[in-house]
């Protein structure tokens, strides 16, 4: 799907394309939305160079995520999506033309449908392909630190539930899915500086001051949310220590009871067995008194062990 945003005195105009439309004079946007083979085909005919496809946009080395070419500056970069109690990088291309923003993407961006609403509720204070581009990096840097305050708040519940018998699975089902969003969350950030740095770096000559000031306080914020990702990290590594410690300790509770068990009811088997030899002299077979003798041997030999255990402290 084809998209051209046209943005004038704060008014927003939509136009869905087709690959029989021409691009619009007065585009500000162009957003490709799973782009198919037409459509790619349709985006050719105003690029000078090949259009990237969708391994294209995937690629990690930086020299495929941030370059420049006779189309403009490319920029890869993450974003995070929220899928229910789980977080997502999407991977979305960003190509900055002299007179537009063009983007390409595989899937449906929360934070791209919010910048459209701001665009048409008319809170953009920008015109221009840079600062709209500055303008939806900042909303993800808002969205990763609302993300990471996020995780805060779960392992604040984990922390409680971790010397529970009854939660302890999904003590560590949370864990592990935190742990997860988190990894997920600093790359997004990690992403997101090195694209601000290239755009600093090498596209500073059609920045504006308004728009280097904005890329300042987005590294800023960067650094500053980092060290509350590493904590994350160090929080959940004690958690699912203290987690697994508890469970081990749980399960010697158990093996000790055995372990107790079979040791109490070992002088009784002792003695039970003694009797059950087969040997046809016994003396205390033919004792009147024999039977009880033998059973009270038996329970008074449990009771004793199970009381000199008790008296060392080891139940």
């Amino acid at each position: 799907m084809i998209t051209a945003y046209a943005y004038q005195d704060r008014k927003l105009t939509i136009t869905e394309l087709s690959v029989q439309d021409i691009l619009p004079d007065n585009t500000l946007w162009l957003d490709l939305y799973k782009p198919n083979d037409e459509e790619r085909n349709w985006l050719r005919r105003f690029s000078a160079e090949e259009v990237p496809d969708e391994e294209d946009i995937k690629e990690i080395e930086a020299s495929a995520r941030f370059f420049q070419n006779e189309d403009g500056l490319h920029i890869n970069s993450l974003f995070p999506q929220r899928a229910g109690s789980d977080v997502r990088a999407v991977n979305v291309s960003f190509n900055l033309r002299e007179h537009f923003l063009l983007t390409m993407r595989e899937e449906d961006i929360g934070l791209i449908r919010l910048l459209r609403n701001y665009m048409r509720l008319g809170r953009l204070e920008t015109e221009t392909p840079e600062g709209l581009l500055l303008e939806l990096f900042t909303l993800k840097v808002d969205y990763l630190s609302d993300l990471i305050e996020d995780v805060y708040t779960v392992l604040d519940n984990v922390s409680e539930q971790v010397f529970s018998d009854e939660e302890l699975d999904a003590v560590f089902k949370q864990i592990t899915l935190q742990e997860d969003s988190n990894g997920k969350i600093r790359l997004s950030l990690l992403d997101t500086q090195r694209s601000l740095r290239h755009l600093q770096r090498y596209y500073r000559k059609h920045l504006s001051d308004e728009n280097l000031k904005d890329i300042r306080e987005m590294l800023s914020d960067i650094e500053s949310l980092m060290p509350h990702s590493q904590f994350i990290f160090d929080k959940l590594k004690f958690l699912l220590d203290a987690a697994m410690g508890f469970s081990g300790l749980q399960q010697n509770k158990i093996i000790k009871i055995f372990s107790v068990s079979a040791v109490v009811f070992l002088p009784p088997t002792l003695i039970a067995s003694s009797y059950g030899m087969n040997f046809a002299f016994m003396p205390e077979l033919a004792w009147q008194y024999g039977y009880p003798l033998a059973v009270g041997l038996m329970f008074a030999s449990a009771a004793g062990t199970y009381l000199f255990f008790r008296q060392k402290g080891w139940l």
